[in-house]
């Protein structure tokens, strides 16, 4: 009752969420993002520092996710099949010890390799630490949206951790980075102790059956996740160099273009659960890439760094709003592969931008880095085009399937 008194609402199969998990879960993303942060924050410096090519920093950003756009959906499928609750520690841990090692390299191959660690360690933390997510949470896309906040907030830390420590160390620093890893990869694998010698509850009598995967509706979610993701990686990667060539600021100012992107997308993350929980999922979908057309437009037709700024804002909303929506959505449309739909909305059709983000680096290596962001401009309206697409009924209030009444409520308990 004293949930109740806080505040807290039941989930749509109505189980109050579980705040404690909910929060542990979501500051371990927290910092497990930070590193997916951190590789955008460290192309200027070694542009700046190692000479570097556009192509060739962007071909970093292929490092940090080739590796988990393959295997993060091979994890999703063993989450669904074993419990693996130490993995989300050891996934973070990699993560952070990648990115610690990415300065130490004398070569560009040895950094590209490091990154590539740090994005498998990545890879192996989403899927099972998002299934978790999803059982503390209830199904509620609101309750969701708070972890997948958590993301957002890491990468938005990850420019502001990384720069000051390499603004006064270089690329040489980058060890330092691998402390926060440490540290919460050990409460991790702490708590997750305590928590496997507690008694677990029984599963109810009389739940009723599942509902049938949904493929068809699914892959068509992967496809909007991949389009939003090229958009995401191509923003992310070239805007903090794009407002240092444009206007000729310092790359303190483009770091700032960068964290005001992210930092705004922690705020569109929650809007999206919120917006998803009272008007439906894909509502709420579409609005996000309605608002990220006008947004990309102002960045390529910025007068000044201030509107450069006030583009990064539009932007941040727009390309967030979706984002924890998208991974309920799939969640609900694959019921009984709640890891494999993490796994997907959040490894392969994520990573797939990182892959695709080198060919903007040699546009800006050939054209500029105007024309490179201008190359943007069609994916907003095709990513709303596809999300046309989406099926009615899953997209309804509290973004529950659709069922006949008087049916059954569906349990969102983890499928053992």
């Amino acid at each position: 009752m004293r949930s109740e008194q806080r505040g807290d609402r039941p989930a749509p199969d109505g189980r109050v969420p579980d705040r404690r998990a909910l929060a542990l879960l979501t500051g371990s993303h927290v910092v497990d993002d930070l590193y997916q942060g951190a590789v955008p924050a460290l192309l200027p410096f070694l542009v700046l520092e190692r000479g570097y090519s556009y192509a060739a920093v962007t071909g970093v950003t292929l490092a940090a996710t080739v590796l988990s756009s393959v295997v993060q959906p091979a994890f999703g499928v063993l989450a669904d099949r074993r419990p693996l609750s130490w993995l989300p520690a050891v996934g973070l841990l990699v993560a952070g010890v990648g990115i610690g090692l990415a300065g130490l390299g004398d070569t560009y191959w040895e950094t590209w390799a490091a990154v590539a660690l740090s994005g498998l360690g990545v890879a192996a933390y989403h899927p099972a630490a998002a299934r978790a997510a999803r059982a503390a949470a209830g199904a509620s896309a609101q309750g969701m949206s708070w972890f997948a906040v958590g993301g957002n907030a890491g990468l938005a830390l990850g420019p502001v951790v990384v720069t000051p420590v390499l603004l006064a160390y270089g690329v040489a620093g980058t060890p330092l980075l691998a402390l926060p890893a440490l540290a919460m990869a050990a409460l991790l694998l702490a708590l997750g102790r305590r928590a496997r010698a507690r008694p677990r509850p029984a599963v109810a009598a009389g739940e009723a059956p599942r509902r049938d995967d949904d493929w068809r509706s699914f892959g068509w979610l992967t496809g909007l996740v991949v389009i939003r993701s090229v958009l995401y990686f191509g923003v992310s990667s070239l805007v903090a160099l794009y407002v240092i060539d444009r206007f000729g600021v310092p790359a303190s100012a483009g770091s700032a273009a960068l964290a005001t992107f992210l930092a705004v997308g922690a705020v569109g993350t929650l809007a999206g659960g919120w917006l998803a929980d009272r008007r439906g999922r894909v509502p709420a979908i579409r609005l996000g890439y309605a608002l990220a057309v006008p947004g990309l437009v102002l960045l390529v037709a910025a007068p000044s760094w201030p509107w450069a700024l006030a583009a990064a804002v539009v932007l941040g909303v727009g390309l967030y709003l979706p984002f924890s929506v998208q991974t309920t959505l799939g969640q609900e449309l694959l019921p009984n592969r709640v890891g494999t739909a993490s796994g997907v909305t959040l490894g392969l059709a994520v990573s797939a931008g990182g892959a695709v983000t080198p060919l903007f680096g040699v546009l800006a290596d050939a054209h500029g880095l105007s024309w490179s962001v201008a190359a943007l401009l069609p994916l907003p309206l095709l990513a709303l085009l596809v999300s046309l697409r989406l099926p009615g009924p899953t997209g309804s209030a509290h973004g529950a399937p659709s069922r006949a009444e008087g049916a059954p409520p569906e349990r969102a308990a983890p499928h053992r």
